[in-house]
C-alpha cells in the first residue's frame, strides 16, 4: 500500500498509508496528517487515492507545495516525490504508481449558480463538440462499415467517457472525460471526482457539507464512501445537478 513518510531536517516523524480516498494536509488539528508549524496553512493541501494512484492538489495554501523542487498546483504522484510543505517533507512510496503527470491538468468544477463556471464549463463542452464534428464522425446508428468511429478510445480500447448536464444554467452541454481526474461539485457544498482508470472510470465521493457523508446519487441510490464504477446511462446527480454517463460506441 502507498504510504507518506513525514520527515524535518532527515528526522523521520511519522508514516501515514494512503489507505483512503481523500486525506488532507495542514496546521489545524482535523487534518489526517497534521503538520503544526506557522509555515502551513489550515488545510494546505489534499491527496485523492484511485486505486493505485494519488494525486496532489494544493489547496490554495500561502506558501504554496513543492514537489522535488517545483512549486505545483496539481500533480500526479510517482514513487519518490518528495513533498515540500513549509520547512516538513512528505515522501511518496509507492512502486505500483501509474498515473501520468501530463494526463493531470486542470479540473473541471460546476458550480450551480456561478455564471463564470457556467461559461468555463460551456465552453469546454463546446470545443469537445466542435472536436468531434470536425472528425466528421458519424452515428454509432446507422454507420457503415469502414467509416470512422464515433470517438477515440480513452486509452488501451476502453471507449471514451462523457457527461451530459441535464439541469442548470449549462443543460445539454457534453464534457468529454479524456483527462486523468476530473473535479465536479461545488466546493464547501459537495464535491466528488471522476478518475480515469484502465478498469474504466470511477466516481468518488471527496466532500460535502453537513457531517460530510451526502454521498452523490448514482441512479437515485448514494454510493457510499467508495469508489463506485461508472456503467453506460448512469444517472449521477452531484450538487443539484444531474448529469448523464455515457460510453462512446467502439
Amino acid at each position: 500500500m502507498a504510504k507518506l513518510v513525514l520527515n524535518m531536517n532527515g528526522v523521520v516523524q511519522g508514516e501515514y498509508e494512503l489507505n483512503k480516498e481523500r486525506l488532507t494536509v495542514g496546521r489545524k488539528p482535523d487534518n489526517d496528517i497534521q503538520i503544526d508549524n506557522l509555515a502551513v496553512s489550515g488545510k494546505h493541501a489534499m491527496i485523492i487515492t484511485i486505486l493505485d494512484d494519488s494525486f496532489l492538489e494544493d489547496l490554495g495554501s500561502t506558501n504554496g507545495t513543492y514537489v522535488n523542487g517545483k512549486l505545483i498546483k496539481k500533480h500526479a504522484l510517482k514513487d519518490g516525490d518528495v513533498i515540500a510543505i513549509g520547512k516538513h517533507e512528505l515522501k511518496y512510496v509507492n512502486e505500483h504508481a501509474t498515473a501520468d503527470d501530463d494526463e493531470f491538468e486542470k479540473t473541471m468544477i460546476i458550480k450551480p449558480g456561478s455564471a463564470s463556471a457556467a461559461v468555463a464549463a460551456a465552453k469546454a463542452a463546446e470545443m469537445a463538440v466542435a472536436a468531434a464534428a470536425s472528425a466528421a464522425a458519424p452515428p454509432a446508428v446507422g454507420a457503415k462499415p469502414g467509416a470512422p468511429a464515433a470517438a477515440p478510445a480513452a486509452g488501451g480500447g476502453m471507449p471514451l467517457g462523457r457527461l451530459t448536464v441535464l439541469n442548470g444554467p449549462i443543460a445539454g452541454k457534453e464534457l468529454e472525460l479524456t483527462k486523468a481526474l476530473i473535479t465536479l461539485g461545488k466546493p464547501g457544498t459537495q464535491v466528488a471526482v471522476i478518475s480515469r482508470r484502465p478498469q474504466g472510470y470511477f466516481l468518488t465521493h471527496i466532500e460535502s457539507d453537513g457531517d460530510g457523508k451526502r454521498y452523490p446519487l448514482v441512479n437515485g441510490e448514494p454510493i457510499g464512501g467508495k469508489a463506485y464504477q461508472l456503467k453506460d446511462s448512469d444517472m449521477i446527480e452531484l450538487a443539484g445537478i444531474k448529469m448523464e454517463f455515457s460510453l462512446a460506441s467502439h
